[in-house]
């Protein structure tokens, strides 16, 4: 942990951060003017008439203003769309958006690192010791997800220890199931707007890094620190993005994805390779859902994506990895493939659902919550309708992808050697 063995150059890139960020959402919000959309003059029209004559000259000059303004008011109408594009500031809301998505990933790799440093064991032997069946390998991976706050992290863990044969192929493969559960956690937690204490967990992380004694307190800090930054982070993307909400092209991109649920599959996938965690993809679309910048189709669709595209990082774990490992990351990315294809042919009804399940828990119409539930009932659906089936799967796997003993053994029977 070398931010923890040197605080003063950690404080140091801190400062240079927040000074970073200050300047990309601040000042611009200082500098920008404002755009008036409509500067329609008026003008006073005088009701003193004294003589027939002077009220057919002002009915007539009544007329007259009444077709200039009409004819001005139509003008004004063909120009809105444009003079409302140039009232939006698209480079103030990108460049305040990727400060947000920043410090969003900065606190995550922190909070990850604090989390490792302290349950990284402790997750490791739970998956040892608790995997005895396909559903205690649900229930720790579940668990063990929920305490690193991280899919990603939990199946790399697992491949590893199948590649050290520290845990079986087989055993594994409940690991993976609940790891997908064990996801939607932080979700729920964003869909509950507690943006607002932020900066408290900044501050609490902040002294627990530089005034503990006890390295386990600095870790704690660290942990903290990164929850404050993640809900930071996700706060500066809702105010950047904010201006959206009337932006046409933007909510016609919206519904655009939430229409055609394959691509906007893609474009969660996507996102999410680039990013490299799915929890951050999610977490950002139920953020603009709660400002109503993103529709629960929308939201259905990108967090489909976001299922396959945080398969990237498994497998690139199972490079170089012995046949039972490569199996297992395989098989996590044919479980999140197959299942989300599944979503998206149905994701109209998942939507429909989530809604229901949202009101009937007491949340009513908010969407970002009926995001997060989506996300929750689809993994929750796709685990128990495969969890009877593994035995199978792995042994398809296994005939599949054999061990490379077995392989050579073969190569040299039909050899002849």
């Amino acid at each position: 942990m070398l931010l923890l063995r040197n605080p003063k150059k950690r404080l140091l890139n801190m400062l240079i951060l927040s000074f970073l960020v200050s300047v990309l959402v601040v000042s611009p919000s200082l500098l920008e003017n404002n755009f008036q959309l409509f500067n329609a003059s008026s003008s006073e029209i005088s009701v003193n008439a004294q003589t027939p004559e002077i009220e057919a000259q002002q009915n007539n000059s009544n007329q007259a203003q009444n077709s200039g303004k009409e004819k001005e008011n139509n003008q004004q109408n063909q120009g809105a769309d444009s003079k409302e594009e140039q009232g939006i500031n698209i480079f103030k809301i990108v460049t305040g958006a990727l400060a947000g998505l920043v410090l969003f990933l900065y606190g995550v790799t922190r909070m990850a690192e604090g989390l490792e440093a302290i349950a990284g064991d402790r997750a490791k032997s739970l998956i040892s010791k608790f995997t005895t069946n396909r559903f205690a390998g649900v229930a720790t991976g579940t668990v063990a997800t929920t305490i690193l706050d991280s899919s990603s992290v939990t199946i790399i863990i697992v491949i590893a220890m199948v590649s050290a044969g520290l845990l079986s192929f087989v055993e594994s493969l409940g690991v993976v199931l609940g790891s997908n559960i064990g996801t939607t956690i932080g979700a729920q937690i964003v869909a509950f707007k507690i943006n607002e204490y932020a900066p408290i967990a900044m501050f609490i992380g902040f002294l627990l890094i530089f005034f503990g004694k006890q390295e386990r307190w600095k870790q704690i800090g660290l942990i903290t620190l990164g929850v404050g930054l993640l809900f930071f982070g996700l706060e500066i993307i809702e105010n950047a993005m904010e201006p959206f909400k009337d932006y046409k092209p933007f909510l016609k991109l919206m519904e655009t994805l939430g229409n055609n649920t394959l691509l906007g599959a893609g474009v969660g996938a996507l996102f999410t390779i680039l990013v490299q965690s799915s929890s951050a993809t999610v977490a950002i679309v139920v953020t603009l859902a709660s400002q109503g910048l993103v529709s629960l189709p929308a939201g259905v669709a990108l967090v489909l994506g976001a299922e396959v595209g945080t398969c990237a990082d498994t497998l690139v774990a199972t490079v170089g990895r012995e046949r039972p490992a490569v199996r297992t990351g395989i098989f996590h990315l044919l479980f999140n493939v197959v299942s989300a294809s599944i979503g998206i042919l149905f994701a109209s009804q998942l939507a429909g659902f989530a809604q229901w399940v949202s009101r009937l828990t007491g949340a009513g119409d908010d969407v970002a919550r009926e995001i997060a539930n989506a996300q929750l009932i689809f993994n929750l659906l796709g685990v128990a309708l495969i969890i009877g089936f593994l035995p199978l799967i792995a042994r398809g796997l296994e005939r599949l992808i054999p061990d490379g003993k077995k392989q050579d053994k073969s190569a040299e029977a039909k050899s002849g050697v």
